[in-house]
């Protein structure tokens, strides 16, 4: 369950930045290397060492998680925009799953992404427009586009574009990640209890 709910709060992590940036046109440099890591992390020792071994960098998700899923009269006012993101991601990835060669190819860009690390910083102007462009080229062609609603004035700013398709991509990382250790959607109906208990706990160890 440990880690179902580190790679859900990943999903939801996503979803919030893409918000962010959709709207706010920001990103921290560090919220972005947590996630854009998680793209290049491919042989990892365990769950939480695709997001650098520190539960800190999922805090944000863990309390959206238990926002998300928890039942308290307070947070009843859910964010409609936010769950159709996280839906969203997690059936781009079921579709994904079902076409061995784009996971092959996806697999082969992100090689080639790795070696571009040797001339530039993770979070720089190249690396995201080559995690973008991976996006457009093997994600989107899978059909059911991710509509991503915001400030018309920041969505279209390249830079913003290639942020925000860069974060689709880590969000499809922890799509695959959370399917990988058992993740389903009937879980987030029927589960909701058990996952916000133990994103509580997880978040108590902060």
């Amino acid at each position: 369950m440990k880690d179902k709910i580190i790679t859900f709060a990943a999903i939801c992590q996503v979803a919030y930045h893409v918000q962010q940036v959709s709207k706010k046109g920001y990103i921290s440099d560090d919220d972005f290397s947590v996630l854009l890591q998680s793209l290049i992390e491919t042989s990892p020792e365990n769950t939480l060492a695709v997001y650098g071994n520190d539960l800190m960098n999922l805090k944000k998700g863990l309390s959206l998680l238990v926002n998300y899923l928890g039942s308290d009269s307070a947070n009843n006012q859910k964010d409609p925009e936010f769950t159709r993101y996280v839906i969203s991601l997690i059936n781009l990835e079921r579709r994904l799953a079902k076409q061995p060669k784009q996971l092959d190819n996806l697999g082969e860009r992100i090689n080639a992404t790795q070696r571009q690390l040797e001339h530039y910083d993770l979070t720089s102007e190249t690396l995201i427009a080559s995690f973008a462009s991976i996006y457009s080229d093997v994600i989107s062609p899978l059909g059911q586009k991710i509509q991503v609603t915001g400030e018309p004035q920041i969505l279209k700013q390249t830079v913003n574009q290639y942020k925000i398709r860069a974060l689709l991509l880590a969000g499809i990382r922890a799509a695959v990640l959370w399917r990988q250790v058992g993740g389903k959607r009937r879980q987030i109906l029927f589960n909701r209890k058990k996952m916000v208990e133990t994103a509580q706990t997880l978040l108590k160890q902060i």
